[in-house]
């Protein structure tokens, strides 16, 4: 009977973690405003991932496995700098990190602005499933909550954001925010809108 070469395997996974280094820089950005402690962020999770590749379940997804050690990196971060520093503001930002490129829409440029506003667990969801194509599942899985959880959370972001910007469908806004450039993240995966209809199960 053949057997699978191990080393082929870890092979296979190392280069996968390569190719989500664009995905795990946009969401680094929804925990940090500056670029450098986004990239260190980026930096920690592929060492801890790559030195404990050999506990990624083969047949699950690398990309959620990759988020949720990101996500737990960074709480534990955020943690360590509340007992070394209390009383300091917190370190999420407040506003996503990159700067609006000059070529975006003015609407493009709004929508930006409403998506910085939102409160850091609401922000999180859009980006991982609006921006990144994160199922709920996997999204519930990552941010350490129940599906039902999620879907409130997404529901009152979509909520905020329409009102906010005065629109009156999921539709109009999904068509106004595709002026957003994946560089709002570092993302080199092509172009990106925030799809505000529901993601896939």
């Amino acid at each position: 009977m053949q057997t699978s070469d191990p080393k082929s395997s870890h092979e296979r996974d190392d280069t996968e973690i390569v190719e989500l280094i664009p995905a795990l820089r946009a969401f680094a950005r929804t925990f940090y405003r500056n670029a450098a402690d986004a990239d260190d962020l980026v930096q920690e999770t592929l060492t801890k991932g790559i030195a404990n590749i050999d506990k990624f379940t083969p047949g699950t997804r690398m990309k959620s496995w990759l988020f949720t050690i990101m996500r737990n990196t960074f709480c534990t971060r955020r943690l360590m700098r509340k007992r070394e520093q209390p009383g300091l503001s917190d370190c999420v930002a407040g506003r996503l990190a990159v700067e609006a490129p000059q070529l975006w829409s003015v609407r493009g440029t709004e929508v930006k602005a409403a998506i910085e506003r939102l409160p850091e667990t609401q922000r999180e969801v859009i980006v991982l499933i609006g921006m990144l194509g994160v199922s709920y599942e996997e999204t519930a899985e990552i941010c350490g909550c129940a599906i039902g959880t999620i879907k409130s959370r997404l529901n009152r972001a979509r909520t905020a954001l329409l009102i906010e910007l005065g629109e009156t469908s999921a539709q109009t806004l999904t068509e106004s925010a595709t002026q957003l450039s994946p560089n709002m993240f570092d993302n080199d995966g092509g172009s990106a809108g925030i799809d505000m209809r529901s993601p896939r199960l």
